[in-house]
């Protein structure tokens, strides 16, 4: 070998080697699935193309994907709200209730026929740094107790979630998203219209189809090609949509009967962190990007009457290590009609004491009595109890058979608090 060439062999080497290194530098560029990403657009839903916050067949998909496709949606907090962490109490005035929820989509998963099921891997959520949990005089489990506007402000990690008006409290990153499902086809959308209306003729709450801030606008809206059909997405229904149930975490996988050609998915409302009831009617309420994986199964739709959830060590993963339990009984007191059946105008319920087979009533005790818990041993306001009890109590049934009185229990996840962690 000439002295020359071996001189220069190091060098040759050195530049071969780098240059099979640049045409790959890392695994980044090393893909598999194929991915359908739906970033958001603009600064609210009527900025943007890809946000709908009515639900309606004739709402065109906004994007196509292939069962196994990588789908990700950039998604809103649940009010399309301005809210920062400066925000104060005051600042609620200024939200439209009306524009609740708005969710990216719908997303047409192509060969998913009516009839079918869906289901709905969910693989990731990446939250934004900051939530929001509010009190909303009007809303909320005990609505007749909490009657002023409350705001908490949070910073959000991967760690926990904090805010200056929770001090001690960390909260951790459970994050769902709240509302997810499928378009209804037109005879759900007429079925589901009927009753809720009839509910509302009797008294109970039922919210009645609104064009004022209906987005897509041009079939939701004021103007729209089906105004008086979209139906409003705060209640859940057999579709999925609102369910706001914390145990759909990360690795679970939802499955939806399918009403609709292509399904319609849409997902919105993520939430941080919640417990069992969001009692006072908000979660930590966030933006997020979320990541899921859709598979088809054919005719698996015909039987189901709601979605299902599978899953692993999800829940698990979610249980305290330490917590505090008050028990709920459905007991009163004499001459309280509760807020939850006046409705009915039944003229032998004020008088009682206890009534029979009664969950909601059982929830209520269990809850006054775990905020009575929160502010007694733990110096917390009683605002501060309610929105901590929103974000880190659960509201479970321990039994529906020993009559009269059913059992609810609040549990109280006392990880929460930095002094029983640090």
């Amino acid at each position: 070998m000439p002295t020359t060439f071996r001189a220069l062999l190091p060098l040759i080497l050195t530049v071969a080697l780098a240059a099979a290194f640049t045409a790959r530098a890392d695994t980044t560029d090393s893909k598999w699935a194929t991915e359908v990403v739906i970033a958001k657009q603009g600064d609210h839903c009527a900025d943007d193309p890809s946000c709908m916050n009515r639900l309606h067949p004739a709402i065109p998909a906004v994007a196509h994907a292939n069962p196994g496709d990588i789908i990700t949606m950039g998604t809103r907090d649940a009010l399309d709200s301005d809210l920062t962490l400066d925000s104060i109490a005051d600042d609620m005035a200024a939200l439209d209730l009306n524009l609740v929820h708005p969710m990216t989509g719908p997303v047409h998963i192509n060969g998913a026929k009516r009839g079918d099921a869906l289901a709905v891997e969910l693989l990731a959520i990446d939250p934004d740094q900051y939530g929001y949990t509010l009190i909303v005089p009007g809303f909320g489990f005990l609505r007749d107790l909490y009657t002023e506007s409350y705001i908490v402000n949070w910073k959000l990690t991967p760690r926990g979630a904090v805010s200056d008006q929770m001090p001690g409290i960390t909260v951790p990153y459970e994050a769902f998203p709240g509302s997810i499902g499928v378009l209804p086809g037109e005879p759900e959308v007429q079925a589901w219209k009927a009753r809720e209306a009839a509910l509302a003729e009797a008294g109970g709450i039922a919210l009645a189809p609104q064009p004022i801030g209906g987005y897509p606008a041009a079939v939701c809206g004021p103007e729209g090609s089906h105004a008086a059909d979209c139906l409003r997405t705060i209640p859940p229904r057999e579709n999925g949509g609102n369910m706001d149930v914390q145990q759909m975490q990360v690795g679970t996988t939802l499955i939806f009967p399918c009403y609709v050609d292509g399904c319609g998915l849409f997902i919105g409302d993520v939430h941080y962190a919640q417990g069992d009831g969001e009692v006072s009617g908000t979660a930590i309420e966030i933006g997020a990007v979320v990541t899921v994986r859709t598979s088809i199964i054919e005719g698996g739709g015909a039987g189901m009457v709601a979605p299902q959830v599978s899953g692993n060590d999800e829940i698990r993963d979610i249980e305290p290590t330490r917590f505090h339990q008050t028990v709920g009984l459905p007991l009163k007191t004499a001459g309280e009609v509760p807020i939850y059946v006046t409705y009915l105008e039944s003229q032998k319920i004020g008088a009682l004491e206890n009534l029979s087979e009664d969950l909601t009533l059982a929830a209520r005790h269990a809850l006054i009595q775990m905020l009575d818990y929160i502010q007694s041993e733990h110096g917390m306001t009683r605002e501060q109890a309610y929105i901590l009890a929103s974000v880190a109590v659960d509201l479970r049934v321990g039994q529906v058979v020993d009559v009269p009185n059913y059992i609810v229990t609040a549990v109280l996840n006392l990880d929460v608090f930095d002094k029983f962690r640090n």
